[in-house]
């Protein structure tokens, strides 16, 4: 039997230094393997401690699902801060995509620079998910795969899974900062990606707070755009009025989203 553990990395990010890079594979016998969960904002996964914000428990979620279902799973954790200056601007410029088109850029980011979420995808695709498939026991292939992300962070997700339906199956879009983005230039922007194979759209929001109450709106229109042109069964939106814009919230949103994935991989 091998114990569960949390593997530092460090992988070689483009025009910058190494990127932290965390994976937590569960408790499992020689030649076990599990399928994989990509998370934005590491920092946050898995200890209280490390995150400014809070922590989503991820380990614990995972291995709570091994006892009542039996399912396990990999979660892959690229930090987004930068842990010597914890500069929000920073974290915002590594997860807003400047291929969307025309970015809104809400007055307090007006310092973020410029736009390299497609920066960010590309590391994961092309280094972080071989580098992981290579050393960890994972499960390869698309419906072995999830991506996952809040806030700018679910943002990115989106962003990733219409981007690659061809390597996940899923993603957890928790309060999407869709906020980033005119309702016409997502729409345009989501028709250009639709094709045969599209992957489950976990989509959460809350409203509990005046952000929140933004991105709620936001959501809720590019919901209503994607019910135009999407598989409707891929679609699954939870809304719960009362929960703010905080790690709190997500932690059992994602329990949620993984239970979803692990049990329905094969169907999406």
């Amino acid at each position: 039997m091998i114990k569960s553990k949390i593997t530092e990395l460090k992988l070689p990010y483009p025009g910058e230094a190494d990127r932290v890079v965390r994976v937590y594979v569960p408790t499992h016998e020689e030649g076990e393997t599990f399928p994989v969960v990509y998370m934005t904002d590491g920092q946050n996964c898995f200890d209280m401690a490390e995150g400014l914000f809070g922590c989503w428990s991820t380990h614990k979620a995972v291995d709570e699902s091994i006892k009542s279902t039996g399912q396990g799973a990999i979660i892959v954790g690229i930090h987004n801060d930068d842990p010597e200056h914890q500069d929000p601007m920073k974290r915002t410029c590594d997860l807003t995509p400047g291929s969307i088109g025309e970015i809104l850029i809400p007055e307090e980011f007006q310092d973020m620079g410029d736009p390299a979420g497609d920066v960010f995808d590309s590391f994961i695709i092309n280094t972080v998910m071989p580098y992981i498939e290579e050393h960890f026991p994972v499960k390869t292939g698309r419906n072995n795969t999830a991506f996952c992300g809040s806030s700018m962070g679910g943002l990115m997700s989106f962003f990733t899974a219409l981007t690659h339906p061809d390597k996940y199956c899923a993603a957890g879009v928790f309060s999407p900062a869709l906020i980033m983005f005119t309702p016409e230039v997502l729409g345009n922007w989501i028709q250009k990606k639709i094709t045969d194979n599209m992957p489950y759209l976990y989509i959460y929001t809350g409203a509990g707070d005046e952000l929140e109450n933004e991105i709620c709106k936001a959501t809720e229109i590019t919901y209503d755009i994607l019910t135009e042109c999407y598989p409707p069964e891929l679609l699954n939106e939870v809304i719960l009025l009362e929960n703010k814009h905080h790690e709190s919230a997500w932690e059992p949103i994602f329990r949620d989203f993984l239970h979803t994935f692990l049990t329905r991989r094969e169907e999406f």
